[in-house]
C-alpha cells in the first residue's frame, strides 16, 4: 500500500476499535500514557477524547515521572513496534515499581511482556510505518480509555470520526484530498507553519508537522494558540518571512477568546508572512474533529512528496539514527 492508501484506510482503521474486548479497569490515580512519534500521537488523541476527570499525561521520554511513580498511576504503553526504547523504560519502572500496566502494540518486547504478565492488551495490524497506523493506534486507546472508564461511549466517539472521514476523503476524490492538494501547492517550496488553537486544533497541527517531516522529508513548525501571541508573534518580521506559509487549523469548538486571538493573529501577520490557507474542523465530538483537520495535513504531506519527486513512505534518517544509537556510535 502507499501512503496515499493507508490515509484512505483510516475510516476503518478507527472502525477497527469498536468492540474491542479489554478487560474493565479502575484506575485510582492518574493515568500515563507512554509513547513516542506516531504512538506518541495516538495518546494525545486520546487525552482529547478522554472525559478527564481523572488526570492523564502523555509523557514522551525515558522512564516515569516521579509524580506518577508516588502516585501509584495507571500506566498504558503504546508502541507500534513493540520496541520504542523510551517506552519500554518505563515500562520496565512501572514493573518495578508494581504499577497497573496496559499496553498497544503490533508486537515487539512489548507484547511479549504484556503476554507474560497477563497484562490488558490490544494488538493491533502490524506492517505499515507507525504514522500510517494512527487510526489503528487511536482506535485501541480509545478503547483502553474507555475501559478505564474514562471514555463514555467508544462506539459512538469511534464511528463518528471513521463517518466524517468517509464523507472528507470519499474515495481520493473527497474535500480533505482536494483541500490538502490545494495547500500543498499553495506552500511550494516554502516552509510550512501551522497554527491551532490549545486542545483539537495544536494536537492536529503537530500531526500536520511531523507528516510534512516524515512524508515530504522537509521542516516544518507547530504553533499554540494562546501561547504563541505571549512570544512567536513578535518573531514574525516582514524581512524574514519569505521562506515561511502559514496555515491556519479551525476548530468549531475552540474558545471563543482563542477563535479572536487566531483571527487577529492572521491579521497581524498578513503584511508579513504568505497566508497559505485554513482548514476547519467537522464534527461534533473531539475525535472528529480532530480528524477532520488532520487528514488534510496528510493529504498535504504526501502532494508535498509527490511535488518533491520523493517516495513519502521510508524514513532513512530515522532509521540510520536509530543504527547509530543502537550500536553507540558518536
Amino acid at each position: 500500500m502507499t501512503m496515499l492508501d493507508h490515509i484512505l484506510s483510516l475510516p476503518e482503521q478507527l472502525r477497527w476499535g469498536i468492540g474491542r474486548d479489554v478487560p474493565p479497569m479502575q484506575p485510582e490515580g492518574p493515568i500515563v500514557l507512554l509513547g513516542m512519534g506516531g504512538s506518541a500521537m495516538a495518546a494525545s488523541v486520546g487525552t482529547l477524547v478522554a472525559d478527564a476527570r481523572t488526570p492523564i499525561v502523555v509523557h514522551r521520554g525515558y522512564g516515569l515521572p516521579t509524580w506518577a511513580v508516588d502516585g501509584g498511576a495507571m500506566v498504558i504503553a503504546v508502541s507500534y513496534s513493540g520496541n520504542t526504547e523510551e517506552v519500554l523504560s518505563g515500562v520496565d519502572q512501572a514493573l518495578a515499581a508494581g504499577l497497573d500496566i496496559a499496553a498497544v502494540a503490533s508486537g515487539g518486547r512489548l507484547a511479549a511482556i504484556a503476554r507474560e504478565r497477563e497484562m490488558p492488551y490490544l494488538g493491533v495490524p502490524g506492517g505499515m510505518q507507525p504514522r500510517a497506523g494512527v487510526g489503528y493506534q487511536t482506535a485501541a486507546v480509545v478503547a483502553m480509555l474507555g475501559a478505564a472508564g474514562q471514555v463514555p461511549n467508544t462506539t459512538a466517539s469511534l464511528t463518528e470520526a471513521a463517518e466524517t472521514l468517509d464523507r472528507l476523503l470519499d474515495d481520493g476524490d473527497g474535500a480533505a484530498v482536494v483541500l490538502g492538494r490545494e495547500l500543498a501547492e499553495g506552500l511550494g517550496t516554502r516552509t510550512a507553519v501551522i497554527y491551532g488553537g490549545r486542545g483539537v486544533g495544536s494536537t492536529a497541527a503537530y500531526r500536520w508537522k511531523t507528516q510534512i517531516n516524515e512524508n515530504a522529508k522537509r521542516p516544518a513548525f507547530a504553533g499554540i494558540v494562546p501561547e504563541m501571541n505571549h512570544n512567536e508573534l513578535e518573531g514574525w518580521q516582514p524581512d524574514s518571512s519569505d521562506p515561511f506559509g502559514v496555515i491556519y487549523l479551525r476548530d468549531e469548538a475552540e474558545h471563543p477568546r482563542v477563535a479572536r486571538r487566531l483571527d487577529l493573529s492572521a491579521a497581524v501577520l498578513s503584511g508579513s508572512v504568505k497566508r497559505v490557507g485554513d482548514v476547519r474542523s467537522s464534527g461534533d465530538a473531539a475525535l472528529a474533529r480532530f480528524f477532520s483537520l488532520a487528514v488534510v495535513g496528510d493529504v498535504a504531506s504526501v502532494a508535498m512528496a509527490e511535488a518533491a519527486g520523493v517516495d513519502p513512505t521510508p524514513v532513512e534518517t530515522l532509521e540510520s539514527f536509530k543504527t547509530m544509537l543502537a550500536k553507540g556510535t558518536s
